[in-house]
């Protein structure tokens, strides 16, 4: 399941694991993002934060009948307010994704798996 286009000069395929990584780079731009959480909590343990290079796998593309879905699961820093930041978040991210690959973007679904503390 990628986001496909054919044109005149031959056809684009984008990888649902592409389209992960540009918007892990968003929501890593956005203020009071920690980091990316896991989404397979089983799997891979409690919420582990994740480095810069890896942020992928917090991020779930799925694509539904109206367009294409996409879960962020996030760790944010305490002391913001975390309805503002997942706001910010749902913005940049849609906003980015539809004008950089052209598609349409339903939902923007961000899960807060934590809040860490910095010194």
């Amino acid at each position: 399941m990628s986001i496909d286009r054919t044109t005149q000069l031959g056809s684009i395929v984008i990888s649902n694991d592409a389209v992960a990584m540009l918007a892990g780079g968003v929501v890593m731009e956005c203020y009071g993002v920690v980091g990316m959480a896991s989404q397979k909590l089983l799997k891979d343990g409690f919420a582990e934060l994740l480095k810069r290079d890896n942020y992928s796998r917090g991020v779930v593309v799925k694509k539904n009948e109206e367009g294409y879905e996409i879960d962020l699961y996030v760790i944010l820093s305490y002391g913001v307010k975390l309805s503002e930041v997942v706001a910010s978040i749902q913005e940049k991210v849609k906003y980015t994704l539809e004008k950089t690959l052209e598609q349409s973007f339903t939902r923007v679904n961000v899960y807060v798996q934590g809040i860490k503390v910095m010194k």
